[in-house]
């Protein structure tokens, strides 16, 4: 396999890769370092692709697995931790202030959520998987799989009202 080969095979869902490690281990920098640890892995591997269904669901699982290495591990006692990402526009609208903040308030709910539940959300809501792939990525039935996304949902929008009847109170 020649370089071009791998790459036009692997990059289109190197993004896919990043986020799902973003949501695993909070912090950019450690997202993009297994990002990177991932696609070298792959890379070592090239010569074995070929024999995957699929590369992509293949690289989420190794993304997966690398993240929970991470953060099991004694470096992760040192994890740069970034919660917020600040952009500083001088003119916003009203509309994509509330837009902007319903939405961190989404990701915080997400990120207290129980694990297998944060991965179906990550895997199904936004990064727009079919249940039968996530079912082979997380070794799950994809009843199980919709029985918890359900419930996650559910806390997700029933923590939502609960943010914003005491907001407005």
């Amino acid at each position: 396999m020649t370089q071009s080969d791998f790459l036009a095979r692997v990059m289109p869902f190197k993004d896919k890769l990043f986020r799902l490690a973003k949501r695993l281990l909070v912090s950019t920098e450690e997202a993009q370092d297994a990002t990177q640890e991932v696609i070298l892995k792959l890379w070592k591997n090239k010569e074995k692709l070929g024999s995957y269904k699929s590369v992509e669901a293949f690289a989420i699982t190794m993304t997966k697995n690398y993240c929970y290495d991470r953060l099991k591990s004694k470096q992760a006692q040192n994890l740069k931790i970034v919660h917020y990402n600040y952009k500083d526009e001088s003119v916003a609208l009203q509309k994509e202030i509330e837009v902007n903040d319903s939405l961190q308030w989404v990701a915080k709910i997400i990120e207290t959520l129980p694990e297998q539940q944060r991965l179906v959300v990550q895997l199904r809501d936004i990064e727009q998987y079919e249940f039968a792939e996530i079912a082979k990525i997380l070794d799950m039935q994809e009843a199980t799989i919709r029985v918890t996304l359900s419930r996650a949902r559910k806390t997700i929008q029933k923590q939502l009202i609960n943010t914003h009847h005491y907001g407005v109170q």
